[in-house]
């Protein structure tokens, strides 16, 4: 088994041995499964090139029988520290509690993506099936020589008759064979096939076996699963399995290799953990997520062209628009390298909302140099208005609510001087 990790745009190089070609063929069709999966082009996860293969704006983990690819994303810090603050932008996005000290604990273990939040998984799970597995009352129906529950009445005067030792009973008894667990059971059979950890591996097995009396489910993900008071500690459990289960892990090929891929596109990654951060940052005001409500045009026919600004962060002085980008910004040149289309779309919810403020965010990497924050303050050509450019530093996670509640509850006090956005600067980006 060969493990390679490898960032978000880098070659995957691929030798002239007939065994890495064939895993590079295998970790291809997995790929454009996982690709299919999240609506993104076939090559969006890997693509062809003269020497291997080529990572697309994607992170996650790829596997196949012979090979294990991790990718991450292209942040700075070694890899132990990069892979510590994916699994905190996910646990954010997924809303999972991940302690601090298990984050510390990431860092400094070997294993990829996918085993650490498949141990993850196994630990929890472990902890609160230990504690007692979620049951309910399930009905059930019994000939008895005693009496249980509810007589029924109509078998028991037709098809009891001549049998007056025996009593037809309708009872309630408790069960563990409910929808929940047979999520549970499921997660635990697949992860069972896919860690190549013996530890966990170990503890997998523990958990089948206190799962033993579960039923099985044909389609997990279709189970009717109630979260409610009485099963609080599995609601984070049942996230994690839905995740799991939502990729598909075929044991047996039919046209295509076996795999599974665990795969997140990086722009919707950061909108939505940007987006999650944002409303711890200004809470209590109120944030609206891929907000819904404005148009574009005010056609003679009604509303045009809906807009769906990222975020949407209502403040006692007027509504603040942020718009999330996952790009690298250039400092040396005068536009950042913005694209035109972004300028364009943030003067549209200008107007749209009458924003008092917009903010585009990206990630912060060095060659900005100083912190994460405000990076220029543009004038919209012609008005007064103003257009922030911030970024976010994704891989110092602790920092991240603190940096976003700076940028939209004040100047942070390095904030570069105001300069005008002006037509042919638009024109440059």
């Amino acid at each position: 088994m060969t493990r390679k990790t490898i960032r978000e745009w880098e070659d995957l190089p691929v030798g002239a041995d007939d065994t890495e070609k064939r895993d590079a063929r295998r970790l291809q069709r997995v790929a454009e499964r996982a690709a299919r999966r999240l609506g993104l082009d076939t090559t969006a996860v890997l693509a062809r090139t003269p020497n291997g293969l080529k990572a697309g704006q994607v992170v996650g983990v790829l596997v196949t029988p012979g090979s294990t690819l991790e990718i991450l994303p292209k942040i700075d810090g070694n890899d132990g520290a990069v892979r510590a603050a994916l699994v905190r932008m996910l646990a954010v996005t997924l809303k999972l509690r991940v302690a601090t000290g298990e984050i510390t604990a990431l860092e400094t273990q070997r294993h990829d993506l996918l085993e650490l939040l498949i141990r993850l998984f196994a630990v929890r799970l472990a902890v609160a099936v230990r504690r007692g597995l979620p049951r309910h009352y399930r009905q059930r129906a019994e000939d008895l020589k005693l009496m249980r529950g509810r007589l029924n009445v109509t078998r028991q005067l037709t098809r009891l008759a001549i049998r007056s030792d025996l009593l037809a009973c309708r009872f309630d008894e408790l069960s563990v064979d409910t929808p929940l667990n047979r999520v549970l059971k499921a997660a635990v059979a697949m992860l069972a096939g896919i860690t190549r950890s013996a530890a966990t591996a170990r503890l997998l097995a523990e958990l089948a076996a206190r799962l033993e009396f579960v039923g099985d489910t044909p389609d997990p993900l279709r189970e009717a699963v109630r979260l409610d008071r009485t099963n609080t500690a599995y609601h984070e459990l049942h996230r994690l399995a839905r995740l799991f289960l939502a990729r598909d892990w075929q044991s047996t090929a039919v046209g295509a290799a076996p795999g599974f891929a665990l795969v997140f596109a990086m722009n919707d990654l950061f909108e939505e953990y940007i987006g999650r951060s944002v409303r711890r940052a200004v809470a209590p005001w109120p944030v609206h997520l891929q907000h819904r409500s404005r148009y574009a045009i005010d056609g003679p026919d009604g509303p045009l062209f809906a807009l769906r600004p990222d975020i949407v962060v209502e403040t006692p002085d007027g509504p603040i628009v942020l718009d999330t980008k996952w790009k690298r910004l250039d400092p040396r040149d005068r536009t950042l390298n913005i694209a035109s289309t972004d300028i364009y779309q943030m003067q549209t919810y200008a107007n749209a909302y009458r924003a008092a403020r917009l903010i585009l965010v990206y990630p912060w990497h060095q060659e900005i140099g100083g912190r994460s924050g405000v990076e220029r303050e543009w004038r919209i050509y012609g008005t007064d208005r103003m257009l922030d450019v911030a970024t976010v530093d994704v891989g110092r996670p602790g920092q991240v609510v603190g940096s976003l509640r700076q940028i939209i509850g004040g100047t942070p006090p390095d904030r570069r001087p105001a300069e005008a956005l002006s037509a042919p600067d638009m024109a440059l980006a």
